[in-house]
């Protein structure tokens, strides 16, 4: 699948240098209704119409596309199209299951109209397929990955994102993540394989504020630039200062991961931050 990338010309000021990528590959008409709901935007206020989190704005009217993450029952089904999705980075695929059923996942790199994909113990190690940490190889380049058995993929599911999987021992799965990060998964858990669609997302640039207002993000004014009354990083001086949040809370060089969270001791090695 060749996915172009559309350069505006600079005819005007909010079109320089605005790149986005070609949609002609992509599902014209509307999505499948049996899977899709509606969902609540708040704009970020509360129940008072308070704003409670500043970053949201009040977007377009959308619907959620139920994605299954679970992929747990052994059967195969043909993708009957690729769907761009509004609520994530990723495509999905329409699959049509061989029970006569339908359901939504995520769209791998290779994924075309008429596809076969499987999950299940007996499928093919091929890509789309969701099988166990157990049954796919070392080496493979997976997505969608369980962190807890039959809690459904909750790991590596934005555009273009691959994890790989590097080896198995002590009957557990060593898997090295995008952010270069050595964790251990139970050889239970599932994955899928395969790298994550529109893996050219990266290379998108909107051009001006308004394109990301209209997808519900707020624009925001730096701390640095206001008065000292109004914002913790206030004022004309930067000597010495402690770079704070809203709140007056450090966010630059302090660590924030919980020291006794549970999942600590499922992590080998973690890519240290600057100044770290």
């Amino acid at each position: 699948m060749s996915i172009l990338l559309k350069k505006s010309k600079p005819n005007t000021p909010s079109t320089r240098g605005v790149v986005k990528i070609s949609k002609s590959h992509l599902w014209k008409g509307p999505s499948e209704k049996s899977l899709t709901k509606s969902i609540k935007n708040t704009g970020g206020r509360n129940n008072l119409g308070r704003i409670t989190c500043y970053g949201k704005q009040n977007s377009k009217r959308r619907l959620y596309r139920t994605i299954d993450f679970h992929r747990k029952q052994e059967m195969s089904g043909v993708v009957e199209r690729i769907e761009y999705d509004p609520n994530r980075t990723a495509h999905i695929a329409l699959i049509k299951n061989s029970d006569g059923t339908k359901s939504y996942i995520l769209a791998t790199k290779n994924m075309k109209i008429g596809t076969v994909v499987a999950a299940g113990k007996n499928s093919d190690t091929l890509e789309g397929n969701c099988l166990k940490l157990l049954d796919i190889p070392v080496g493979s380049q997976i997505h969608n990955i369980e962190i807890q058995p039959n809690k459904g993929a909750q790991m590596v599911r934005s555009a273009g994102a691959t994890a790989t999987l590097v080896g198995k021992e002590l009957g557990q799965a060593i898997i090295l993540l995008p952010s270069k990060e050595l964790r251990y998964f139970s050889l239970d858990c599932r994955a899928t394989l395969g790298i994550v669609s529109n893996e050219l997302q990266f290379n998108e640039n909107l051009g001006k504020a308004g394109a990301n207002f209209h997808r519900n993000k707020r624009s925001k004014v730096r701390g640095v630039a206001k008065n000292p009354i109004d914002h913790a990083n206030g004022g004309n001086t930067a000597g010495g200062k402690v770079f704070s949040n809203f709140n007056g809370n450090v966010i630059k060089g302090k660590r924030t991961r919980n020291k006794h969270k549970w999942s600590n001791s499922r992590i080998i090695s973690r890519r240290k931050a600057k100044g770290a």
